[in-house]
């Protein structure tokens, strides 16, 4: 089932919430295992040290300071993409991470089955 990124904003915490609490506002879901195909294609290269640590098991958590990695090393996805849907993925997601970057209380979650 692949590895979803999905984008998370922060819910202020009340007077009662010690810690706050994250809704998620936007998948780019992968159920054809598109994403991980490109992460194969790359890993282990140097080149993308963020995205070497996807866990197709886990979880993967971006805050909004760790974004501009994260779109650096969406370069070297796209530069690998062959398909049309892996294009479209990798575009996705830099779509995904730009928004993240607007908002300083988001966070991109890399979360896996």
């Amino acid at each position: 089932m692949g590895v979803d990124a999905v984008l998370y904003r922060q819910v202020r915490a009340g007077p009662a919430r010690r810690r706050p609490s994250y809704v998620s506002t936007e998948v780019v879901a992968d159920p054809n295992d598109v994403l991980l195909d490109l992460l194969k294609r790359v890993r282990g290269g140097g080149r993308t040290p963020l995205l070497d640590r996807v866990d197709p098991l886990g979880e993967l958590v971006v805050d909004a300071e760790g974004v501009p990695q994260l779109l650096d090393e969406l370069r070297c996805l796209a530069e690998v993409a062959r398909a049309p849907a892996e294009v479209d993925q990798v575009r996705r997601l830099a779509l995904l991470a730009r928004r993240c970057l607007s908002s300083r209380d988001a966070e991109i979650r890399f979360e896996g089955d």
